[in-house]
């Protein structure tokens, strides 16, 4: 059993989109594959899952597990978790979150965990996103922009790895905005040089990141799925 924390250099970054890209391509290859997104916070759907995000990643995969085990917290407010908890006086049962984590980490060969934010958004006043890929002690994917600031951001959350004794698996570039001069995108071997992560993949401008379908093309074309499951 092995199992990867998807996180991010920011909100916004694709994160959903890439972990959905890799649950499928992976399911393609013949893999048991489970998805997890520990918090999810936003105005709950209408029908189905009460998160987009997590709709989204069992349309990837077509997971039959239960959604309480998936998302065993969901914040209704489009917020930072822990401003969340604030306004709607409420607490994350970070207990429950592990214990599902290892109950789903026992269904699956392979279990895809979706964060939420950046390495730094605090669950409590005390209790980051990095308190919890340590306390899973599981491997790191991030992702990243290509665009002007990756640098900044992706020095920064790999430095916080370092310091949470987090190992980085590798790092995914996400095209996700077609804005930009080629003058304004930062070349993979230069976040390499600057982090000596691994650049796991670059995925191209995708227009309609609501395809599945099309991410789990591009993941299979433009990132080495394979050495995640050897």
């Amino acid at each position: 059993m092995k199992a990867y924390f998807i996180t991010g250099t920011d909100t916004g970054v694709g994160k959903t989109s890439i972990t959905a890209g890799l649950a499928g391509s992976m399911r393609k290859l013949g893999i048991d594959v489970g998805i997890m997104k520990p918090i999810a916070t936003g105005y709950p759907n209408k029908t189905g899952f009460k998160s987009s995000d997590v709709a989204k990643l069992v349309e990837a995969t077509f997971i039959k597990d239960p959604e309480n085990l998936i998302n065993p917290v969901f914040l209704p407010l489009p917020t930072s978790p822990y401003d969340a908890t604030k306004l709607l006086e409420l607490s994350v049962d970070i207990p429950l979150i592990f214990d599902q984590f290892k109950k789903l980490l026992s269904m699956h060969q392979i279990l895809l965990v979706e964060g939420i934010g950046g390495i730094m958004t605090p669950i409590t006043k005390n209790f980051f996103i990095a308190d919890m890929i340590k306390g899973m002690d599981i491997e790191a994917i991030i992702v990243t922009r290509a665009t002007i600031g990756t640098l900044n951001h992706t020095v920064m959350t790999c430095k916080m790895c370092k310091d949470y004794g987090i190992k980085i698996r590798g790092l995914v570039i996400n095209n996700f905005d077609e804005k930009g001069t080629p003058a304004e995108k930062n070349s993979p071997s230069t976040l390499y040089e600057l982090t000596n992560v691994p650049i796991l993949g670059t995925i191209p401008f995708i227009k309609d990141l609501n395809n599945t379908e099309k991410l789990i093309e591009y993941v299979d074309k433009y990132v080495s799925v394979r050495s995640l499951i050897s």
